[in-house]
């Protein structure tokens, strides 16, 4: 509880001081928060967007998927993100309603640090299940070494690296774990944007402190949105897909796995692909979204919101392809964008 007041009073400061920025330029201040994983994104976003329309000033703050429903839901905030589409119960709760709208797309990839290593590990489903479980406790374990015969693995524990806040992350891993485990599903975690983790597990805040203490510690296994692996050059494991594959966390992978189950995109735009189809898709891909109140008092402050959400469903979906992350494909762009006449 004094973590979260703390965050809210820092959040509050934050806030009120660029309000009375935006108040001595003459700019519309729009503010936002949650996911850690589309934070570099947005604020990519952001900088460009200021050539777009100077009048308006937008700051995002990245606590966390889970922290950024709280906001959006107790207004403490003009738009929330969250890499864990928000639940019915959530969306009734909201006090002017919600519209999630997809921003973008990403993988969660699997990182480790194991110097012996100079070829990328491969894990099988059941295998990567059994780890973080916590049944799986040695890298020279024979569930490993079955898909990785000529690897030096060492005789060293598996030091897993987990997230200790609400996490859309944490929730695109779990519930693709509960798609291909009926054990992890039914009497395991199951899907949560937060988990009791096993006890080799280390526990930090955010992407960024999974990949950073991977990078650091030997032996470590941690998960992370894939633009984070690439930005700090870490190693990610192939993993078995559905079609029996092993398939590497990339850009390309991960255009194929969307364009693959377009057919599933429902009304809402909350698609999740717990399992997806295609012989060469990678196993966990999760889109983010962008969460917007449906009916907005201030009007200005509403069309000021749409027009740089709408803008970065367009020129904006570019901006994340060096950054690691997945533009959407043109169809779900389109339908996005066409989602954005129930904000009023």
């Amino acid at each position: 509880m004094k973590a979260c007041a703390a965050l809210s009073l820092l959040l509050a400061i934050g806030l009120a001081a660029s309000d009375a920025a935006a108040a001595n330029d003459g700019a519309r201040a729009l503010h936002g928060a949650g996911a850690t994983f589309p934070a570099p994104l947005y604020k990519k976003w952001i900088d460009t967007y200021r050539d777009v329309d100077p009048t308006t000033t937008i700051e995002y703050t990245g606590v966390g998927s889970g922290e950024g429903i709280k906001l959006f839901l107790a207004d403490a905030v003009d738009f929330g993100a969250s890499d864990a589409a928000m639940t019915d119960e959530q969306i009734a709760s909201a006090p002017d309603g919600a519209q999630l709208i997809p921003a973008t797309a990403g993988l969660v990839a699997l990182i480790y640090n194991l110097p012996e290593l100079h070829a990328p590990l491969k894990l099988r489903r059941d295998a990567y299940v059994a780890i973080f479980s916590g049944k799986i406790r040695s890298w020279n374990d024979p569930a490993i070494r079955a898909t990785n015969p000529d690897a030096p693995l060492p005789d060293r524990q598996i030091a897993l690296v987990a997230r200790q806040d609400g996490s859309g992350t944490t929730f695109a891993l779990t519930n693709h774990l509960s798609a291909i485990s009926p054990e992890w599903r039914d009497r395991g975690p199951g899907a949560h944007t937060l988990i009791g983790w096993p006890d080799n597990a280390m526990l930090v805040r955010g992407n960024e402190g999974v990949a950073s203490r991977v990078k650091l510690s030997v032996g470590t296994l941690g998960y992370v949105e894939y633009a984070f692996a690439r930005r700090l050059g870490l190693p990610t494991v192939a993993l078995e897909n559905r079609a029996g594959n092993f398939v590497a966390p990339s850009a390309e992978s991960g255009a194929a796995t969307l364009s693959h189950n377009l057919a599933q995109i429902p009304a809402n735009m909350r698609l999740f692909l717990p399992d997806p189809d295609g012989a060469d898709a990678y196993p966990i891909v999760t889109l983010s979204w962008i969460l917007l109140r449906q009916r907005y008092a201030d009007a200005e402050k509403r069309d000021a919101l749409k027009k740089f959400v709408a803008w970065g469903l367009g020129d904006g979906q570019r901006l994340g392809v060096d950054l690691g992350y997945v533009p959407l494909p043109a169809e779900l762009a389109t339908a996005a964008q066409t989602s954005l006449a129930n904000v009023r």
